[in-house]
């Protein structure tokens, strides 16, 4: 069909996809948008990656969103696919992820009829996007897409989601041309860098806190060089772990849950906080308890790309509305005078302390499993985490040395780590990729192993088991002490599980024993599992269970 006698609107919609460069599509298969996925079959240079549910699909979008810094793309089916796809868009909506979300509607004649799988998205869902639109006019396909990604891109980065009535998918309509731009970007001003500047060296123990999206590797090699010259020291937000080599002498240490208090304290104790992409939400003010209103109002500096993030809840004395790495380049530019040798060094310190391996009952200690994973990793590994207590063991022990290395949702979402190793695996299929899960966690997604195995993504995946749902158990235990009700688990043998899937697996049930089985599924040659039992009592890092309840 010439352009002349029109497209059909699933053929302009992929159209629309190829010119904005999108290579993947993640995406479980429905009947309503059978004309998208016939359209995807003439496009080879877009790789459709088949799920096992839609949780894992978007999940999965999410992560390459995280990776790339290009929007994800998902695309499901109406009704129970959009609702299964929406924990996804919740973590790309926490975690300021760009990401688009497109699903199957009815057609537009059956709106409001109560029609097979028929849900309003942009009621139902619209709070967890950026934006929700339904593209009910195929001659604006184009319009639309340029707006989503724009959206998705510009500002705080986020989710968008796209209704598409499958009686519009089949229409023909004259392409209006594909015109994609690149999104805007704001830069720092001058006065205010020179301010921020000014503030710096009047300060006696400044730190310099990072967070959030929209970084580039240039911006992040930059800041290393300006902070490392003054001694600055260095803490990142909740689960950004790899915005800069936790090797480096100004690195100090995450804040989120599970903090060195130490460094808790030298929080409250600085006299300056430049903090940059950070919103400073609840995870990492520790419940909004870490800083008091007036003291804020003296002390931070706070730049984001989002305007209405600035002054939410802590006034600042400095804010700026401000793209992250344009920030950090213009900040980059100018040396700063002062200069913090004990102050970092101090803190340095006590992050060394702290992310030493620490004491177990068990026969399994993953604070030692997770210190030394470094040792056996290329230093560029993508490590991918869901929720749980497990993760705290991974994040306080292992070091990560380069951006691109952690996807681990700030959302707190279960069952992410999974379909986020399968898509790090097929956009770096050169890097390895580890995905840690708890037991709770890894069956929420686990079938997509299935994923992993037919697009021969390589992922190893680290099952951790004790038994539980070990978060809830610890405040179960904490706030209701021996009434233990709905944390217990009865799992499966999952060596075996990832056998049926066509996967090498191996159980491991010592500390001695890991290093041995993470070289084999190294080697292995396909998709490999390891199943690490450990011992409930072991609850987190330095707390235990009572003896007489962790059975």
């Amino acid at each position: 069909m010439s352009d002349i006698e029109g497209k059909t609107g699933g053929r302009l919609l992929v159209e629309a996809l190829v010119a904005r460069c999108v290579d993947h599509v993640f995406c479980v298969p429905g009947e309503s948008y059978l004309a998208v996925l016939d359209a995807l079959v003439d496009e080879p240079g877009i790789r459709v990656v088949t799920c096992r549910h839609e949780s894992g699909a978007a999940n999965m979008a999410e992560a390459y969103g995280k990776l790339t810094g290009k929007p994800g793309i998902c695309m499901v089916t109406r009704g129970p696919g959009a609702t299964n796809a929406a924990i996804g868009v919740h973590t790309a909506q926490q975690d300021s992820t760009p990401m688009i979300l497109f699903v199957g509607q009815i057609g537009r004649g059956d709106r409001g009829r109560g029609a097979f799988q028929e849900v309003d998205y942009r009621a139902a869902l619209g709070d967890l996007a950026k934006w929700s639109v339904e593209l009910d006019d195929a001659s604006r396909t184009d319009e639309i897409l340029g707006r989503a990604f724009a959206t998705a891109l510009q500002g705080r980065r986020g989710p968008v989601i796209i209704a598409l009535p499958e009686d519009m998918l089949t229409e023909v309509a004259r392409p209006q041309g594909f015109h994609p731009t690149p999104p805007c970007s704001t830069g720092l001003d001058p006065a205010t860098a020179a301010s921020i500047h000014a503030a710096l060296d009047q300060a006696t123990k400044p730190l310099l806190l990072l967070g959030g999206s929209g970084w580039s590797d240039e911006a992040l090699k930059r800041l290393e060089k300006w902070a490392d010259a003054a001694e600055l020291p260095v803490l990142l937000s909740f689960r950004r772990k790899d915005l800069w080599d936790n090797e480096h002498r100004c690195y100090i240490g995450d804040i989120g849950l599970g903090t060195n208090p130490k460094l808790l304290e030298r929080v409250r104790e600085a006299d300056l906080i430049l903090a940059i992409g950070a919103r400073l939400g609840e995870n990492v003010t520790q419940g909004y308890t870490l800083f008091r209103r007036e003291d804020m109002a003296r002390k931070l500096i706070h730049i984001l790309a989002d305007p209405a993030e600035l002054g939410r809840v802590w006034p600042p004395l400095i804010a700026s509305a401000t793209d992250v790495a344009a920030a950090a380049l213009k900040l980059a530019e100018t040396p700063l005078r002062g200069r913090w040798p004990q102050w970092r060094s101090a803190g340095r310190a006590d992050y060394e302390a702290f992310s030493s391996p620490v004491a177990v009952t068990g026969q399994v200690n993953l604070s030692q499993i997770f210190a030394g994973l470094g040792a056996h990793m290329p230093a560029d590994t993508i490590i991918c985490n869901g929720a749980g207590n497990y993760a705290a063991w991974l994040h306080r022990f292992h070091r990560h040395r380069r951006p691109h290395t952690q996807l681990a949702p700030t959302s707190g979402a279960m069952g992410y780590g999974v379909p986020a190793a399968v898509a790090a695996k097929l956009v770096h299929p050169d890097r390895e990729v580890i995905c840690v899960s708890g037991d709770g966690c890894f069956l929420m997604t686990g079938q997509e192993i299935a994923t992993a195995v037919q697009h021969d993504a390589r992922v190893i995946f680290i099952v951790v088991d004790n038994g539980s749902y070990g978060t809830i158990r610890m405040h179960q235990e904490k706030e209701y002490p021996g009434r233990v009700i709905a944390t217990n688990l009865r799992n499966p043998d999952f060596a075996a599980y990832a056998r049926a899937f066509g996967a090498w697996a191996i159980t491991v049930e010592s500390t001695e024993a890991f290093e041995p089985a993470l070289a084999q599924a190294r080697e292995c040659g396909t998709v490999a599992l390891i199943h690490v039992k450990t011992s409930v009592q072991d609850i987190a890092p330095g707390r235990t269970l009572p003896a007489a309840e962790s059975q």
